[in-house]
């Protein structure tokens, strides 16, 4: 083991070293493995891969995690699903508590091949945390093999997000996505973003479905609901949130997030607050 271990208590209460290199968990000869991390804001983690498929989740903090194909934006209650492989970095918005699961590569078979968003439910957020009790390698057919397998079961039945990010190959394209993600409330039309970007705004609006698969609106209301969900976990209103990024109202915004993900902006925050 390294020497970044922490230390953790069991169900007797004797310590038990846990660490927090991804690396010591990749070749336990347990299905699921899980770490706890603690993250200050503004940490990145630069691209890298894993044997093991991997949830990302935190239950403190946002995340922003990328791939060569997409950017997922995660704030509590969310939590990314990646297959064993998958190249990524991750970038932390503010401190974060991180909570992940290395899952073995046989188990997560039954999960698919892409990446995909899932809400984490109360039942799946403590069965993460009580595997966090229990030593590396836990007994198999004992507490901890039971709830490694309650997890795996849960995630199998966890209801997806439909909040994602694609991101393009194509240079011009590129160079526009990257800059309505460090701006996502800019009121530039896409005639302006295809100006700097040395392309028509004809080449932008057919490159957006061939290189993302979605039409430009369609992706910039992605780029707005990630960043309305780190708003509203710092606490910012629904009015203060919609004029940030550019909506005429409230409702008009709500709307938009209603449509996507089928509850408004305050239900949402009702139901993570609850949670907490």
């Amino acid at each position: 083991m390294h020497t970044n271990d922490t230390t953790r208590f069991g169900p007797d209460g004797m310590p038990f070293s846990r660490s927090t290199n991804s690396r010591d968990y990749q070749l336990l000869p347990r299905p699921v493995a899980a770490m706890s991390k603690q993250y200050a804001a503004g940490a990145h983690t630069p691209m890298h891969s894993h044997v093991r498929a991997q949830l990302l989740y935190a239950t403190e903090g946002v995340m922003r995690v990328s791939t060569a194909h997409g950017v997922w934006i995660l704030p509590p209650r969310r939590a990314l699903l990646m297959p064993v492989g998958v190249e990524h970095e991750l970038h932390t918005l503010n401190d974060l508590s991180m909570r992940t699961l290395y899952i073995e590569a046989q188990a997560a078979v039954v999960f698919g091949p892409d990446c995909k968003v899932l809400e984490v439910s109360t039942l799946l957020r403590e069965l993460i945390l009580a595997l966090l009790t229990e030593p590396l390698e836990y007994d198999l057919g004992g507490r901890g093999d039971w709830l490694a397998h309650l997890i795996l079961s849960e995630l199998a039945a966890a209801a997806t997000v439909p909040i994602a990010i694609p991101w393009p190959r194509d240079r011009r394209l590129l160079a526009v996505c990257t800059a309505i993600m460090a701006a996502p409330g800019s009121r530039r039309s896409i005639e302006e973003w295809a100006y700097d970007a040395g392309a028509s705004a004809r080449t932008l609006i057919r490159l957006f479905p061939k290189e993302t698969g979605m039409h430009y609106r369609q992706w910039l209301q992605q780029v707005h609901l990630a960043d309305a969900f780190c708003r509203l976990n710092r606490g910012e209103s629904v009015g203060a949130i919609a004029s940030a990024l550019g909506y005429a109202s409230p409702s008009a915004f709500s709307a938009m997030f209603r449509r996507i993900l089928g509850r408004t902006p305050q239900t949402y925050l009702s139901e993570w607050r609850g949670e907490q």
